[in-house]
């Protein structure tokens, strides 16, 4: 895969500029880069789906499965072990091979029937058409994908099971390119082991977008680094501890070169200074003067720029009033899909006010359903869920639909409550700087897109907070410091998480472990594992 002057902006918003890269057909690629620097921009160019303002990506015809972070399925009512099985298409090879038999019975000299017929046969041969009902089979299991699923429709299936079922079919279908967006998102230990050990062996290329460094240690023969200010795209050898070793060395040597420019710059001003100030008769003055300036403007105009420091700036984001001593009583609470098994059985659950609450569980227990289900969002079977009059509740779903894609990043948190200054100030917390508050909803890359809606709700200072999955888009650096914003939030949170980091700095008190409904103190070696054992589809 080879990109050549790759350019790309979204109005005023540079993503690309002149990049290029050079990938082997085998080579295992993790793609790095701060929120917003372009990488799932890259899948959607390799895919077709965004064309660039200048340069190219050239695939060679390569055959492309992309698993993007947000799954999509046209076809919602087809059954999951159909969507599974439509990951090869033997069924339209053997339907075009039995076409061009007929039209070769027809016409016995025609090299160009003959030629397709060869073509075909090749590609079945590829997909491995007489053991290919095993090999998938096979990937069903390994996958944890539960025998249950198989008959239901695609649109039956919660996010986690979707996403699973997706990854499932994109490792079945034997893509030359493989490109992966977050791909360990809802993935539990077993199957995350699995996929790591099938994407080593796989003989294709594979680009992989994760902020999870182990699983990139574990499978990246090199790095691609994006990055967002230079708008440049670099490839390093070697894994993501290779990538940290160089970047760091690069780093140093870097900041090495920005100290004598501007130590160069000091002196140069220096001098222009005193040349300007310098009698008009000192005419070697002046011209050693117009010298030093033109030597200055252009290291100023070529000069190496500092990576952009985000600090916090101290707001208070309190609740509006306080909240109640049990915001939230659950009571006796049934319910199901239509047509599906009991998500809960007489559940019950009193939350305590100022406490942090984790809900963890299997893909499909009912996690998200819960958050809904207090949201009002969806209807219990049976059983209640009192909310206390004096409970001020702000919501981040992960679908994220919160947000209008038409808005501009400050006109999504806009409120009469703040001026501008505070708006912005605000949106600094979360890592928006300078123009980017224009930028609109619509062109945001999935981690921007979190980021606004959690600064939001903040912004609403109701005095319970309910999260769901609230990191799934952020790099490690990011979640730190979006973490460091809910640590000091002075309300109650309710929050559904795979991120033990991110649990960890709120300060979690309690866990609900569902499908069982138990409710436990927080203990950090019981969370990794219900993260790692318990979760298992």
């Amino acid at each position: 895969m080879l990109a050549r002057n790759l350019s790309l902006s979204f109005g005023t918003q540079t993503v690309y500029d002149a990049a290029e890269f050079n990938i082997a057909p085998r080579d295992h690629v993790g793609i790095i880069g701060v929120n917003g620097a372009g990488k799932s921009t890259l899948f959607n160019i390799i895919t077709g789906r965004i064309t660039p303002d200048a340069g190219h990506i050239d695939t060679g015809g390569a055959r492309i499965g992309y698993l993007a972070q947000t799954i999509d399925i046209q076809n919602r009512e087809i059954s999951v072990f159909d969507f599974l099985m439509s990951g090869r298409p033997i069924a339209e090879l053997n339907a075009r091979m039995t076409e061009l038999y007929i039209a070769l019975a027809e016409n016995p000299d025609d090299e160009k029937i003959a030629d397709d017929i060869a073509r075909t046969q090749h590609e079945l041969e590829y997909y491995d058409a007489y053991g290919a009902e095993d090999a998938l089979l096979a990937m069903i299991e390994n996958m944890g994908i539960d025998a249950s699923w198989l008959d239901k429709k695609v649109s039956e299936l919660s996010g986690g099971q979707k996403s699973k079922v997706a990854f499932a079919r994109l490792l079945y279908s034997m893509p030359d390119i493989m490109l992966l967006d977050e791909p360990t998102n809802h993935l539990d230990a077993t199957t995350r082991d699995f996929v790591t050990k099938f994407l080593q062996k796989y003989r294709g290329c594979i680009l992989v977008i994760s902020h999870d460094n182990d699983f990139l240690n574990s499978i990246a023969t090199k790095i691609m680094h994006i990055d967002k200010q230079t708008h440049k795209i670099s490839v390093f050898d070697g894994n993501y501890d290779a990538y940290k070793r160089k970047s760091a060395a690069l780093k140093h040597a870097r900041d090495v070169k920005i100290a004598e420019e501007e130590r160069r710059i000091e002196h140069l001003s220096d001098f222009v200074a005193r040349a300007n100030a310098a009698s008009p008769t000192r005419h070697a003055m002046k011209r050693a003067g117009h010298v030093r300036a033109a030597q200055l403007q252009k290291i100023l105009e070529n000069r190496t720029h500092r990576e952009q420091i985000y600090k916090k700036v101290k707001m208070d984001l309190s609740p509006l009033r306080d909240g109640a001593r049990h915001p939230i009583h659950i009571d006796d609470l049934w319910f199901r899909y239509p047509g599906a098994r009991l998500l809960y059985r007489k559940l019950s659950v009193i939350i305590e006010g100022g406490e942090r609450f984790l809900i963890v569980g299997e893909n499909g227990a009912g996690k998200s359903t819960l958050l809904k289900l207090i949201m009002g969002k969806l209807t219990p079977e049976r059983g209640k869920i009192e909310i206390n009059p004096k409970t001020d509740i702000a919501y981040y779903a992960q679908e994220l639909e919160q947000l209008n894609p038409d808005d501009t990043v400050l006109d999504a948190v806009a409120s009469d409550e703040y001026t501008d200054v505070q708006l912005r100030a605000a949106l600094g917390n979360f890592l928006f700087s300078g123009t980017d508050i224009f930028k609109k909803i619509s062109v945001l890359s999935p981690g921007e897109r979190a980021r606004v809606a959690l600064c939001k709700i903040l912004l609403q200072r109701g005095n319970m907070l309910i999260l769901d999955e609230p990191t799934n888009h952020l790099d490690p650096d990011t979640q730190a410091i979006i973490g460091d914003n809910f640590r000091d939030f002075a309300g109650t949170i309710i929050v559904v998480s795979h991120n033990p980091s991110f649990v960890e700095q709120i300060g979690i008190t309690r866990m609900l472990v569902l499908p069982s409904g138990r409710i436990e103190d927080y203990d950090h070696e019981k969370l990794e594992y219900y993260y790692s054992v318990n979760n298992k589809e």
